[in-house]
């Protein structure tokens, strides 16, 4: 997806706010949730193990305080994915259902 956003022809813009370092817990906190507050949509990759994972958990919640839509669609063509408490419905991996998460069709 971040490669389709290169291309002039794609109507939308991906910046990456993931955090690179390891950081101390609070720090982290405090810079997920400035990079959630500068989001339209918060969209969650969904992997195996993504339901489980207590950091997109955080991040989900805090989006809901700042008002930031939560969106998430599957991240790989195939396998059993289960969708993220709180992520709202969980689109399966395509163009139109993308158009649909980003546009709030």
């Amino acid at each position: 997806m971040v490669g389709q956003a290169k291309n002039p022809t794609t109507p939308f813009s991906i910046i990456d706010h993931s955090l690179k370092e390891a950081a101390p817990m609070r720090d982290w906190q405090d810079r997920a949730r400035r990079a959630i507050q500068r989001c339209d949509v918060v969209l969650v990759m969904v992997g195996s193990q993504t339901h489980r994972a207590p950091g997109v958990l955080k991040e989900i919640g805090m989006a809901h305080e700042e008002g930031v839509r939560v969106a998430q669609i599957i991240g790989y063509r195939d396998g059993d994915y289960k969708p993220v408490s709180g992520a709202g419905r969980l689109y399966r991996w395509s163009w139109d259902n993308l158009e649909s998460i980003l546009y709030n069709r």
